[in-house]
């Protein structure tokens, strides 16, 4: 890395991701150095059509998206870009992101965020040369106020659940269904069940992408 610029604090940089469409989904304090994971906002997909990079029609546009945005801002900043693809080994965001305060582990197991709900994901981040100050982070997990739980049962094969680990091959050959379109074109059924993924609003057409990915062939 090289030094980091000496205006550079949170409020500057989520304002300079915002224009991609990126926020400081997490934040935290690890070893003396700052990190920021950026994730989509709701609006994200209307900006990334009109990328080069999904234009081109070639592989793993978002990917090749991220690595050139966030190593863009890293540079203007003097920090590290920081991605959850390209390995092994990769780089701990799950990890990062429980520690940080700011996501949890849903009922259902996966990532929730107080603001994307289950449809939180992370393009990237940024590790940044010691600690700048950062917002608190919220006081509670969404799910402490959920009551009907609705993540639980959103799978309609039962394949995420309270009672168990993810059933992925479950999932994996529902998709493969007719029934199973409105998952492979719209996203998760448990995730998006979530009372708070439902407000954050995001393009069914990124879910299609992100799941086309996902799904075996």
């Amino acid at each position: 890395m090289v030094a980091v610029q000496a205006q550079v604090t949170f409020d500057s940089i989520a304002e300079r991701a915002a224009k991609e469409r990126l926020a400081v989904m997490c934040a935290l304090h690890e070893k003396g150095d700052t990190i920021l994971l950026l994730g989509p906002e709701a609006d994200f997909w209307t900006l990334f059509k009109t990328s080069p990079e999904y234009q081109d029609k070639t592989p793993d546009p978002m990917d090749r998206w991220s690595s050139r945005v966030i190593t863009a801002i890293a540079e203007e900043i003097g920090a590290e870009p920081l991605f959850p693809f390209g390995g092994p080994p990769y780089q701990p965001f799950l990890r990062w992101a429980l520690r940080s305060g700011w996501a949890w582990s849903s009922p259902v197991g996966m990532l929730v965020h107080d603001r994307a709900g289950m449809m939180i994901s992370f393009r990237g981040g940024l590790r940044i040369a010691g600690e700048i100050a950062l917002p608190a982070p919220p006081k509670a997990a969404p799910c402490e106020s959920c009551e009907d739980k609705p993540c639980t049962t959103g799978c309609p094969v039962g394949a995420l659940s309270d009672q168990h680990f993810y059933k992925v091959d479950d999932c994996y050959d529902y998709l493969d269904t007719l029934p199973g379109a409105i998952c492979r074109k719209g996203g998760c059924r448990a995730r998006l069940a979530c009372p708070v993924s439902a407000k954050f609003d995001r393009d069914p057409a990124q879910s299609a992408l992100h799941m086309s990915y996902f799904h075996r062939k």
